[in-house]
């Protein structure tokens, strides 16, 4: 096996890359320190009207703020700006707001229990949601669609109340897992802009925080110096001279308003993300170590495929079997059956197959399990490429439902100053759409495979074709099982389109 390097290298060219923060205008925005609250508020204000509108206004999705702007608007924009930038909405994620503001009278001193210190709770709460999502149609209900964003501002509230750091975001919020995978392929990531200057440096500002008092006078952060903390450091423990890549990166930018040294950047990334090299990254540590990331990668990908089977009329045959099967007239037993296989069967055939395979044929000294965790990050291109095209599908088709639906709301509060709503409006029409959808998952294989084989040459020396064919194998069935799905007829859940 290829020798691994034991830190963080640059992996960019000597070329100057490439730094939104040194972009006149939006660079001094974002390096405001006030710049995540200034964002923070619109997202605010935006979900305290959508939990009103849920709780109190029409029944009927398709004309509720709820569950329009939730399930079609939110998701098709949540991945197109991670594709594109980064973790933003992480950044700009309200639940934070009001957590930062129940801080100035709840002072957390307990720290996130060292066994839960990994992410199976929050992999076992991201299948629970797609779960339910199917299970309850969270996308037709706004009442239960407005409940669960009061449930997310209750646990990042509750927990964060108690548990010090950012324990939300790090070890429970599903939809953070999400964007953490998903921004691994992103293009910006923040990082150090000179290593040679972090080397220098003595007080580590950027995880420890400044003080008023001066850091070589604060031990230990606590209850009685919150006061003289001038700027908190990363809360999810990631050092910046050793971070490696967006996994568990909030884009928070604390760790860029800590440093004193303005060495801190929103700077471009690597093509693959940094997960062709197996390194020691703070707060992470190695990706082929960590099984429950690699649990979370196999979810993030499979549950794709899952999401969009529940929207297909192939799977409302399979569910009505199957309850007859088991004699039984509610779905959750079918439906989660279902879920077992996808997620949990079939990953496990796939990707313990091709470690086997990828055993025999290269001779690799690596375990089974080992070699599974390894290679499983290659899928992550193709798995976000199928929640774009998904998602993107719902978006495009949908782009202007929202537009009656605001008319319609503001109308009853007794002022029709937007006219009247114009509910035949939609989106780009499916025969347009589609071929973008295709044209997206062939662009997500290629990027896997691309990735897939940069793993092969790391891992195989000089086998490299033996250790990459098994998983090119993989690659080409989730990415068929993807294709076939795109073509069914879809739902158009949460739209006055849906069948």
């Amino acid at each position: 096996m290829a020798a691994q390097p034991q830190s963080p290298v640059d992996l960019d060219s000597d070329s100057e890359p490439f730094d939104l923060l040194r972009v006149p205008g939006i660079g001094r925005l974002l390096s405001w320190r006030h710049s995540r609250t200034l964002l923070q508020i619109p997202p605010l204000i935006l979900g305290a009207i959508m939990i009103v509108h849920g709780f109190f206004g029409p029944s009927l999705a398709p004309k509720n703020l709820a569950t329009t702007l939730g399930w079609v608007q939110f998701r098709g924009v949540l991945v197109l700006v991670l594709l594109c930038a980064g973790n933003f909405f992480c950044f700009a994620c309200p639940f934070m707001l009001v957590r930062d503001a129940a801080r100035r009278f709840f002072h957390p001193v307990l720290n996130w229990p060292r066994r839960l210190r990994n992410k199976w709770l929050s992999v076992g709460l991201f299948v629970a949601l797609l779960f339910c999502y199917e299970l309850f149609g969270l996308w037709s209900s706004p009442w239960w669609t407005a409940w669960l964003i009061v449930a997310y501002f209750a646990g990042a509230l509750a927990i964060d109340s108690v548990f010090k750091h950012a324990s939300f975001c790090k070890f429970v919020c599903p939809i953070g897992q999400f964007n953490f995978v998903a921004s691994l392929i992103s293009p910006l990531e923040v990082k150090v802009r000179d290593k040679g200057v972090c080397s220098a440096c003595s007080t580590k500002d950027c995880i420890k925080g400044r003080y008023a008092s001066g850091p070589e006078l604060v031990v230990i952060q606590s209850a009685s110096n919150q006061r003289d903390l001038i700027q908190r450091g990363c809360e999810l423990a990631l050092f910046q001279p050793l971070k490696s890549g967006n996994m568990d990166c909030t884009f928070c930018l604390d760790c860029v308003h800590a440093c004193p040294h303005d060495n801190v950047g929103i700077v471009s990334s690597s093509a693959d993300g940094g997960m062709a090299v197996d390194l020691v990254r703070s707060g992470i540590g190695r990706f082929s170590r960590r099984k429950d990331i690699a649990a979370l990668v196999t979810v993030f990908t499979f549950g794709a495929l899952m999401n969009a089977f529940g929207m297909v009329s192939p799977v409302y045959a399979l569910e009505a079997r199957m309850s007859r099967a088991l004699h039984v007239r509610n779905p959750a037993p079918a439906l989660g059956l279902i879920f077992c296989v996808v997620l949990i069967v079939l990953p496990a055939l796939l990707l313990g197959l091709a470690a086997w395979v990828t055993k025999a044929w290269s001779g690799s000294q690596l375990a089974l399990l080992p070699l599974a965790v390894r290679y499983s990050y290659g899928l992550v291109p193709l798995g976000f490429g199928i929640w774009l095209a998904h998602y993107g599908y719902h978006f495009l088709t949908g782009m202007l439902t929202v537009i009656p639906v605001i008319q319609s709301a503001v109308a009853s509060l007794g002022y029709p100053l937007l006219g009247e709503p114009r509910w035949r409006l939609t989106g780009i029409p499916v025969r347009i759409v589609q071929p973008l959808e295709v044209g997206i998952l062939v662009l997500a294989l290629a990027a896997s495979l691309i990735l897939i084989h940069r793993l092969a040459e790391e891992d195989s020396g000089d086998d490299v074709r033996r250790a990459f064919a098994p998983w090119v194998a993989v690659g080409i069935l989730v990415w068929c099982a993807a294709l076939w799905l795109i073509l069914q007829p879809m739902d158009m859940r949460g739209t006055l389109m849906a069948g």
